[in-house]
């Protein structure tokens, strides 16, 4: 959820001509995450095997939003310091995605 606040946050300040493509993917990327990880829609309603396949589209989505983070940062939409907070976050909810993808691996078997 805090990646997801951190991406609102910097696309605010996006110029007008991304707001349709690069801001409208970002947010829809960041908003995917949290919303595949979610624990009552597939961890209680959802057997190991789905629940793994909501994580998966979860690191799908972190991946699509790691692109559009660096494209982001190659059209200078972002600053150096909001750019280092989202590769931060990225960083942190990818291992944290990983973690937890591995747990249930094991407690899937």
């Amino acid at each position: 959820m805090e990646l997801a606040d951190a991406v609102y946050g910097a696309t605010a300040r996006f110029p007008a001509h991304e707001r349709y493509v690069l801001v409208a993917q970002m947010q829809r990327a960041a908003v995917s995450v949290p919303s595949n990880i979610n624990i009552a829609e597939g961890a209680a309603r959802a057997s190991n095997a789905e629940f793994l396949q909501f994580l998966h589209a979860a690191r799908g989505s972190l991946a699509e939003l790691d692109t559009q983070v660096e494209i982001a940062r190659r059209r200078k939409c972002l600053t150096t310091e909001i750019h280092g907070r989202l590769a931060a976050l990225l960083d942190e909810t990818g291992r944290t995605l990983q973690g937890l993808i591995a747990h249930r691996r094991r407690v899937g078997k």
